[in-house]
């Protein structure tokens, strides 16, 4: 694991515990924890820290929408805020052209015509594009370049 990602959240969270600001510190604590349980998982192998990000990101993002759908509008707020802390440990995200681009190249390669290729594209771009766009926002690209 890149233990500068750990450390690097372990002293932003003491900062923000000294900052009084307790929301960043419990987010920041959270990711820790989930970094430190998936080195312990890993054991031996390398740790990939970008898709510990994206997964906590993801069920923030998920949980802030149920949340809303039962009319929670603060704690939805709370999941938001969790998240954007998670944003700023990420990758800087890929641009749309950039991604429509790998999209295209790639089913141009693949041979892919239509939406039951869908699968052999999403296989090949998302390696290209880890930790740079989500699953869900390559998935809507891949569908709109498939759909005659």
């Amino acid at each position: 694991m890149c233990v500068a990602v750990l450390e690097q959240i372990q002293r932003d969270a003491s900062a923000a515990l000294k900052a009084g600001d307790r929301e960043r510190t419990g987010a920041l604590r959270m990711l820790a924890s989930e970094l430190q349980k998936a080195a312990k998982e890993a054991r031996e192998q390398e740790v990939d820290e970008i898709a510990v990000l994206q997964r906590e990101r993801k069920r923030r993002l998920e949980s802030a929408e149920a949340y809303r759908d039962a009319g929670r509008e603060d704690l939805a707020g709370a999941e938001e805020r969790e998240a954007q802390v998670i944003d700023e440990y990420l990758p800087e995200q890929m641009g749309d052209d950039e991604l429509r681009r790998i999209v295209e190249d790639t089913v141009a390669q693949s041979g892919a015509t239509s939406q039951r290729d869908m699968g052999k594209v999403m296989s090949a771009v998302m390696p290209q594009v880890k930790g740079h766009a989500d699953g869900k926002r390559v998935s809507a690209v891949v569908r709109e370049v498939l759909t005659p």
